[in-house]
């Protein structure tokens, strides 16, 4: 055979990773044909979610602390940016109830500015985030962790809806949970009746009427019944009185002050304060950015893969990572806060029979031509009927059948975690939250994966009833299991034994260890190295293939003397006889049983 068939082939260049696919969805709608028939259902699917959208969008600005316009502001800009240029058909952008516990200390500490400049951040972190393709890092996060701080997030919004919900005079609120509820305390004797009795109105409709009526949105009819009963109650008795979006948010428009929302779009313009935009504010804001960042990802791809699993599609995660980026890089030039795709209100789009992005778009114009044309009627909402809006999309979101559920059939070790993330979440935020569960899930993982593997020690054939049929003078040491760095002390800690037994050759199995770690070669190779000390051979049998480019790139053999690497368990003892000349007997041969001696 000629000189070049044996030169070994170059090693052919890394494909370069193919770019970050924006539009993804609607691309993937064109292709497959979209029509009129298509688009009028779009836009119906379209009005019934920006129907939804439209209190709930004020409702969380005003739970951050924000005008409620300004909600308003992130449904329309976000919803359609994100639409146009995300990954997933059905996803609906908007402010959630996940960010109030984040958002509502940046207000509290910078302002309104303050808040826009930390979500105009976080959208380039969310771009880094999906250029650096971390969209299917979702699928690491375990179920305790987010179940966790989903259930301290709807505590926390629940608690805060207590202040509006029965009217008490309280002050400006302190950033921690326990200060919060201590105020709340405090100002209990100023709760009014009429509070109480909105709230409890607007949240009993809307629990009834979706078992009623199954086509028009329960917010819709809760907020107009409650809104005119309110009104017409003040107007012929005056002394009962309740505080509205009009009497709590004044605006000024052409120097004329405007109660409630004003009816026009802001024009563009920084988010920052006329200041500018310093270094040191950036470093001040970033750890919120941060969070909102990674909330807003979590939050987005978990919608994304429900909307997946009720229309048997799939997203793309990384062009959603990014679009969402843009969105929230847009949305504060525009007034708008920080948005995260919407689980209830992509739910509703697909229920409402939604078949494109489109359909997000046209509940981002619904909002718009609602604010515009209908502004003045918004500011006769009572504040007590959004706290009983925002209470109910808490309860749906603790999802505390789930949470119970964990704590009555899942290990210990989950159910500490999910305790964990709550308390976490509740007392301090969800950055600490995730970061401390994950952590915790991590290491609890890793403690379960070292108790699966296992060794084992089989002397030579003068032990009866061995799985392997090894020459007198041989040991067989078997590892089953990864061999990494949770598990590698374990796994070797029979090595400081073997000095002490009668054996010529020791064969090391490593054909059920799938992986090896730095930590796991390092304990390997000291056990090893304290064998061959003592002037016996050493034979390592059988290493998978990622153990065993592992092993070539550390030239074993090369290193330690003594030392033999064969393809697979027979080979071994196939070379360990000709080493000790012994023989394995009559009628036995090589092969691999689950029988051995338990180290």
């Amino acid at each position: 055979m000629s000189h070049a068939a044996h030169s070994p082939s170059p090693t052919p260049a890394a494909p370069p990773l193919p770019a970050i696919p924006l539009g993804a969805a609607l691309r993937r709608v064109f292709s497959k044909g979209y029509g009129l028939r298509d688009l009028r259902t779009d836009v119906l699917a379209g009005i019934v979610v920006g129907i939804v959208a439209l209190p709930l969008s004020m409702a969380l600005a005003i739970a951050v602390g924000a005008p409620p316009q300004h909600g308003l502001y992130t449904a329309i800009v976000a919803g359609v940016v994100v639409a146009l240029l995300g990954g997933c058909k059905f996803q609906v952008t908007g402010p959630t109830a996940a960010f109030v516990v984040i958002l509502a200390p940046i207000v509290t500490k910078h302002g309104l500015a303050g808040l826009l400049t930390a979500g105009f951040l976080a959208g380039f972190l969310l771009i880094g985030m999906g250029v650096a393709r971390l969209g299917r890092l979702i699928e690491f996060i375990p179920y305790p962790v987010t179940t966790g701080f989903t259930a301290g997030i709807a505590t926390v919004i629940a608690t805060l809806q207590i202040k509006d919900a029965l009217g008490l005079q309280t002050g400006p609120m302190p950033d921690h949970f326990i200060e919060k509820v201590a105020v709340l305390w405090r100002a209990r004797g100023t709760a009014t009746l009429s509070a109480l009795a909105v709230a409890a109105a607007t949240f009993t409709l809307l629990k009834l009427v979706p078992r009623v009526v199954k086509r028009v949105p329960a917010p819709l009819i809760a907020l107009v019944v409650v809104t005119a009963a309110v009104t017409f109650i003040h107007h012929h008795h005056p002394g009962f009185s309740v505080a509205t979006i009009g009497s709590r948010f004044h605006n000024t428009v052409n120097g004329v002050e405007v109660a409630g929302i004003p009816r026009t779009l802001p024009s563009p313009s920084w988010p920052w304060a006329p200041g500018g935009l310093s270094l040191a504010l950036v470093r001040e804001l970033m750890p919120s950015a941060f969070a909102i960042a990674v909330l807003g990802a979590i939050e987005s791809l978990l919608s994304a893969v429900i909307a997946d699993g009720l229309t048997n599609t799939k997203h793309e995660p990384n062009s959603e990572l990014v679009a969402l980026g843009i969105g929230n890089v847009v949305a504060p030039i525009f007034g708008g806060i920080a948005a995260t795709g919407a689980l209830a209100r992509t739910a509703t789009n697909i229920r409402s029979g939604a078949r494109s992005p489109f359909a997000s778009v046209t509940h981002s114009v619904i909002v718009l031509l609602t604010m515009i044309a209908l502004g003045p009627l918004v500011a006769y909402i009572p504040m007590a009927s959004l706290a009983a809006l925002l209470m109910l999309v808490a309860w749906n979101m603790s999802e505390v059948h789930n949470f119970t559920g964990i704590v009555r059939v899942a290990p210990k070790s989950d159910v500490f975690v999910l305790l964990t993330c709550f308390l976490l979440t509740v007392l301090f935020d969800m950055v600490v939250a995730v970061s401390v569960g994950f952590v915790l899930a991590a290491i609890l993982f890793m403690r379960r994966m070292a108790d699966l593997t296992e060794s084992r020690v089989q002397l030579d054939a003068s032990q009866e009833g061995g799985a392997v049929a090894l020459p007198k003078g041989a040991v067989l040491y078997e590892i089953n299991g990864p061999l990494f760095f949770g598990a590698a002390r374990k796994a070797m800690r029979t090595f400081q034994l073997e000095g002490s037994r009668d054996f010529r050759v020791l064969i090391v199995d490593l054909g059920r260890v799938p992986i090896i770690d730095a930590t796991g070669l390092v304990a390997l190779e000291s056990g090893l190295t304290s064998v061959l000390r003592t002037k016996r051979s050493v034979i390592l049998a059988g290493p998978l293939p990622r153990p065993r480019e592992v092993f070539e790139r550390a030239n074993l053999s090369a290193k330690h003397p003594g030392l033999h690497v064969v393809a697979d368990l027979g080979a071994a003892v196939r070379l360990a006889e000709t080493m000790v000349g012994g023989d394995p007997g009559p009628g036995r041969e090589a092969r691999r049983e689950p029988a051995g001696t338990p180290v």
